[in-house]
């Protein structure tokens, strides 16, 4: 081997070795949860501890743990408390900074239960949660020292339950680990939620670029089942004991299905490793949800089930914003266009240089033009982020704007596999 190329390979053995060791000093391979309240109006939030809870495993990476991305409303910072140092970092989304630009926001205070997991420290460190300002800024809105002998930090694992593998191809240190949780399935049909996880399965690695990288994901569904079956929709006063609490007409949007209970996702997630959320609903209602590094849902039973999942798990897993800008939704003034989006497959033009500039050909016009000759092309297109002015979008049509195209962008499938890479290399 040629001197060159050997000292290159060593320092690139030499810096994941040292990477490796990084996590083994400051970290143990199990999670130190983080549950707080988000609370606030449109223009005001605050964030309040509630507990420290220990969960018993890490399904992250051990070798990636500073965010590289930026993306994400809110971020967590891990510092070890002596020097002050970036241990580990992740940006996120939550319910709350969505539900800030509704108009029910501008009339009343509301408060979210939500949670960060982070690895477990070895020894004393400084949690941080940042969240963005209106000009994209990240100001500190809660700061907690942690040291890990804390006799108040719960050990106790609330809801444990049996966990079926549906495809494991890697340690889950090198691996996207995503965990399916039940909403609505009773004692009866955990058969059939099974099935439906590995439905899932089939319909994520259907799609590219999940085909191509499947070797580079695990994926385990938590059998726990509901009182009664199916979902809460409140607009036809249907109620239901579910184990998770989700219900259609989140914001008053009929498609929109969240839940705000957001600590019993939590817990029955604790039952496996993972890096992703997702919960699966046993339901033939059109609908569901994604927000960034927060969890993801879809309705399972729908004809439009396979591209709904995968739309979901865009925004849930690598950030990607919705690209249409026709269908009603509950947000008003969602994006500041003074300001680029973190979102990697929207752009305001303030900066288009980072984002997919880069894909594009040479003769691209900028803005392009919804013409035939561009149809098929990657582009800057006018409409979306649920505007038809001052957001642009890469392609004419895509799944995350809608599903006739029935396959992502250039853009996106980018933001997707340097995603997987960064958790699984």
């Amino acid at each position: 081997m040629h001197m060159k190329n050997f000292l290159v390979y060593f320092l690139l053995y030499l810096s994941l070795s040292t990477a490796y060791a990084g996590f083994e000093n400051h970290f143990e391979a199990r999670s130190l949860r983080i549950d707080y309240v988000h609370a606030g109006d449109y223009q005001n939030e605050w964030f309040a501890l509630d507990e420290l809870l220990v969960e018993p495993f890490w399904g992250g990476s051990q070798t990636n743990l500073i965010d590289t991305f930026n993306y994400g409303q809110h971020r967590v910072e891990v510092r070890d408390a002596v020097s002050g140092n970036l241990l580990y970092s992740r940006g996120y989304n939550s319910l709350f900074a969505e539900w800030q630009t509704t108009t029910e926001a501008k009339m009343i205070t509301r408060s979210f239960t939500e949670s960060v997991v982070v690895p477990f420290p070895r020894s004393a460190v400084t949690v941080t949660l940042l969240s963005r300002n209106r000009s994209g800024e990240f100001k500190v809105h809660l700061e907690i020292e942690v040291d890990p002998k804390d006799y108040f930090i719960k050990p106790i694992q609330r809801n444990r339950f049996p966990v079926a593998d549906i495809e494991i191809n890697a340690p889950a240190a090198k691996a996207v680990d995503i965990v399916l949780l039940p909403e609505g399935y009773t004692t009866d049909e955990l058969e059939k939620f099974v099935a439906d996880s590995r439905k899932f399965a089939a319909a994520l690695f259907a799609f590219h670029p999940f085909d191509s990288l499947r070797n580079k994901f695990n994926i385990r569904a938590v059998l726990a089942s509901s009182t009664e079956s199916g979902l809460d929709i409140p607009a036809d006063s249907v109620w239901k004991n579910t184990v998770l609490s989700a219900s259609f007409y989140t914001f008053d949007s009929e498609r929109y299905c969240m839940t705000f209970d957001h600590k019993s996702v939590r817990d029955l997630a604790s039952n496996a490793p993972y890096d992703q959320i997702y919960i699966l609903t046993n339901t033939e209602k059109y609908g569901g949800g994604g927000i960034f590094n927060f969890y993801s849902l879809s309705s399972i039973d729908n004809r439009f089930s396979a591209a709904i999942l995968v739309h979901e798990f865009g925004h849930g897993f690598a950030g990607l914003g919705d690209e249409y800008y026709t269908s009603s939704t509950a947000y008003n003034e969602f994006y500041n266009l003074e300001i680029e989006p973190w979102e990697p497959n929207l752009t305001t033009l303030v900066d288009f240089d980072r984002k997919w500039k880069h894909l594009l050909d040479t003769d691209t016009p900028v803005p392009t033009p919804p013409d035939s000759l561009y149809m098929s092309k990657t582009g800057v297109f006018e409409g979306g982020g649920y505007v038809a002015k001052g957001v642009y979008r890469p392609a004419y049509d895509c799944l995350m704007h809608s599903f006739s195209g029935n396959r992502f962008c250039a853009a996106c499938v980018e933001a997707i596999s340097n995603m997987v890479l960064f958790y699984s290399e």
